[in-house]
């Protein structure tokens, strides 16, 4: 186990040695160098500062002390740097140019001029004092120019009317408005792809200009805008689809006969030359089709959607004039490999004990030629405690078995007729089913099965559904024999109930998100997620037509297993804030409740209730080690604390709360960008009702405020562009299972041994930890 002082000590003693050695790089210099320490520019508006400071060239911006230490440390010798076998590593240091800063002075004049601040100035000043250089910029902005009028010359009437009727209603360019060329750029743009949505295929930017007039009142701007023709026409040419072809190419395999058939009705021509694909399936993701006028935006989601359907791995459209307003269109499509096979494995630490997971998944990417997904899972994850007595094989602490099937079909496929065309993202059928084997050693073991269908489809670009119709479950769960008899014996008979037993279970899911695709974006945005899980109404209508047996607690059976009836709903809220460059700030709120009712009113099963702690939560805390409520593991006996763990802090209702500010460390760390992150999360879950297994874990409202845990911490993000590790610490500052005052557990941070050792003598063999490590992959929300 770690002490936290030392860890501190050490972190902060190392940082300051990075500090220092990074500072006396200047050492290493000929007397005529001059490291660039330090950077400014002043006068800009602070909305304008970030921005501008990117014109400074980067080979005068100050070194990044991390890399630069990391670069000395390979390439100094001797009290200066090496002149030969150079190492590729950190960032080398940028030396003063008083070419570049005259060149920067300019660059962000040019900046500024561009945002309507026609008359700026830019003064550099150098100062170098022991061989280290520090550079201001002095910026005079001036008075900024705005819009007064802005005139129309089109040469042609039609894209005069389709301007007028589709871009100047929500254009950039809006006379009153400061003048700035990003707007011209955007007005372009957005004229460009307009015309290309309304069939005009040769259109190219470049075709609109824009006049600037600065000579009428002061600060007042004329604009003129001009669309010209093309040099030999005196119109812009609509061009429509005439053919279509359609080509699988087979390259690196066996090569057969080419199966080439003809659609008369849809007008096209398919080639196959691997004979494992139907045209059918890949033609509702073809938006380009005969008959229709030509359309950039069609193009692209033509694009999106075949590649997401994951069957291919290069997608061509070409396009071939066949007439004055005439196009072939020809797409060409390259498979992926129809198999795969891939392993993946991961070490585990977690309170002391160590284990693995190890897992292989199996997949065919066009299953029944139509770009079809079928995966086949297997998965095996064990965890020893190395305070259990035996060899290896006798510190087993649990073993989990998992196996998975699933079949992906892209398209909705329902027995009625809906909609296909999947415009904002591909639409899916999912049929799942997989199996658990779970045993904790002496404990308790699972046997879970379970089969679902579910469709997922985009409503809009932002807007995300997720309907599970049909949720198939069955789950026998056995506490050990010896370990249920000690349980009752100790008063524990109601989690001896909640957890030995068998059932059946037949429901429905839901779930709506909003605002997904933009998480990992820069912006201000709000993201929603909702979800409802129902399950046994549908049973509890039929048993009231047909007589169902019951059980000794009057409990309806099906197939001889009584059924679940219960109500789940959870939120995700979060707020998105740009603080700009790479500061983001986040807030979310994430409230769920379960409600068993009918059939089992009495008692929620285990995989369907909520828990604290883990990575993407209260971070201080482990997975299942906070609450429900006050609940303190003191009020269990010695002997029963290893084997209740993670098995007894469990709630019905969840409300869990976060707020983190992310920020820009490092622009290259081996390779990567890392990111920092401090964040207080706070939340708990609860039991519904007073429960025996839990002393203090209910709900009350005039106790709310005190069942609340808080957490800090801080973390690290390293960006590859592909993937994020992260690895963060959080900390606990407030812990709901003590009382009063007590419950601020960061005031015995620094002298936490005598704190430990207290809470080791009334909750042996739990140990207190306040510092909580995790390590995954991707954001934690």
């Amino acid at each position: 186990m770690i002490n936290n002082q030392r860890f501190l000590a050490f972190t902060s003693i190392a940082l300051l040695l990075l500090i220092f050695t990074s500072c006396r790089s200047a050492r290493f210099l000929n007397e005529d160098q001059a490291l660039v320490a330090h950077v400014d520019i002043e006068g800009v508006k602070p909305e304008l500062k970030e921005a501008a400071a990117l014109y400074v060239s980067n080979d005068i911006r100050a070194n990044s002390r991390v890399n630069l230490f990391i670069y000395n440390l390979f390439n100094t010798k001797n009290g200066e740097y090496k002149k030969r076998n150079l190492r590729n590593v950190g960032e080398a240091p940028r030396l003063l140019d008083t070419s570049l800063v005259e060149l920067s002075a300019t660059q962000i004049k040019r900046f500024l001029f561009s945002k309507g601040y026609f008359a700026a100035s830019v003064v550099s000043a150098i100062t170098v004092k022991n061989k280290k250089a520090t550079l201001d910029f002095n910026t005079v902005l001036g008075e900024p120019y705005y819009l007064n009028k802005i005139t129309y010359n089109f040469a042609d009437t039609a894209v005069a009317d389709l301007y007028a009727r589709e871009v100047k209603p929500n254009g950039s360019i809006i006379v009153g408005k400061q003048y700035d060329a990003v707007d011209l750029i955007t007005e372009r743009e957005k004229l460009y792809q307009t015309m290309r949505n309304h069939g005009y295929f040769d259109y190219i930017r470049q075709y609109m200009r824009v006049a600037v007039d600065s000579s009428s009142k002061k600060q007042q701007l004329n604009l003129e805008l001009q669309v010209e023709n093309p040099s030999d026409s005196t119109t812009h040419q609509v061009y429509k689809i005439e053919n279509v072809f359609v080509t699988i190419r087979n390259f690196g395999t066996e090569k057969k006969e080419i199966k080439k058939t003809y659609d008369s009705i849809s007008n096209i021509h398919f080639t196959d030359e691997t004979n494992k694909f139907r045209l059918k399936p890949l033609t509702r993701y073809m938006y380009i089709k005969s008959g229709e006028l030509y359309n950039l935006s069609k193009e692209n989601a033509s694009y999106d959607r075949l590649y997401e359907m994951n069957g291919f791995r290069s997608v061509k459209i070409n396009y071939q004039k066949t007439d004055s307003n005439q196009l072939d269109v020809f797409y060409e499509m390259v498979p992926r490999p129809l198999m795969g096979n891939q392993i993946e494995g991961e070490f585990t630490l977690s309170s002391g004990m160590s284990g693995f997971n190890i897992g292989n998944t199996f997949s065919h990417r066009n299953i029944f030629g139509g770009a079809e997904l079928l995966e086949v899972k297997l998965r095996y994850g064990v965890l020893f405690d190395p305070r259990l007595s035996g060899g290896l094989s006798n510190k087993i602490f649990n073993n989990d078995f998992q196996i998975g099937v699933n079949l992906v079909i892209p398209r909705l496929m329902t027995p009625f007729h809906v909609n296909n065309t999947s415009q904002y993202g591909l639409a899916r059928t999912t049929f799942s089913s997989s199996l658990q084997v779970f045993n904790q050693d002496a404990t308790y073991s699972n046997r879970y099965f379970i089969n679902t269908l579910n469709y997922s489809w985009y409503e809009s670009e932002n807007k995300f559904h997720s309907f599970t119709p049909i949720v198939l479950e069955y789950r026998q769960g056995r506490l050990n024999e010896n370990f249920a008899q000690n349980l009752i014996e100790q008063g524990y008979l109601l989690y001896v109930r909640s957890n030995n037993r068998e059932y059946f279970g037949l429901g429905t899911q839901y779930a709506f998100t909003y605002n997904a695709k933009k998480l990992t974006k820069k912006e201000n945005f709000n993201y929603f997620k909702g979800s409802v899980d129902l399950s046994g109404n549908v049973l509890d209508l039929i048993s009231r037509v047909i007589k169902f047996d019951e059980n000794l607690d009057g409990e309806k059976k099906i197939l001889g297993v009584p059924y679940l009836q219960y109500a789940k709903t959870e939120l995700d809220y979060r707020l998105y804030r740009n603080l700009g460059g790479n500061k983001q700030f986040v807030f979310r709120i994430n409230p769920g409740i379960a409600i068993p009712y009918g059939n089992n009113s009495s008692l929620m099963i285990f995989e369907k209730s909520f828990y604290g702690g883990g990575m993407n939560g209260m971070r201080a805390w482990q997975a299942r080690t906070l609450g429900p409520g006050n609940y303190n593991r003191a009020s269990v006996k010695e002997d029963l604390r290893v084997n209740l763990r993670n098995l007894d802090q469990l709630g019905e209702i969840k409300f869990e709360g976060n707020a983190e500010y992310r920020f820009r460390i490092l622009n290259s760390f081996l390779g990567a960008k890392m990111n920092g992150a401090t964040f207080v999360d706070f939340g708990n879950v609860w039991r519904l009702k007073k429960n025996e297994l839990n002393p203090g874990g209910e709900l009350k409202m005039d106790k709310f405020l005190k069942q609340i845990a808080i957490g800090t911490g801080f973390g690290l993000r390293f960006d590859s562009d592909y993937f994020i590790i992260r690895l963060d610490a959080g900390l606990k500052v407030k812990d709901p299972q003590f009382e009063g005052s007590d419950q601020w557990v960061l005031k015995h941070f620094f002298d936490s041994k005598e704190f430990k050792d207290q809470y080791y003598q009334t909750h042996r063999p739990d140990r207190y930890n306040f510092i909580q490590y995790n390590f995954g992959i991707g954001l934690p929300f």
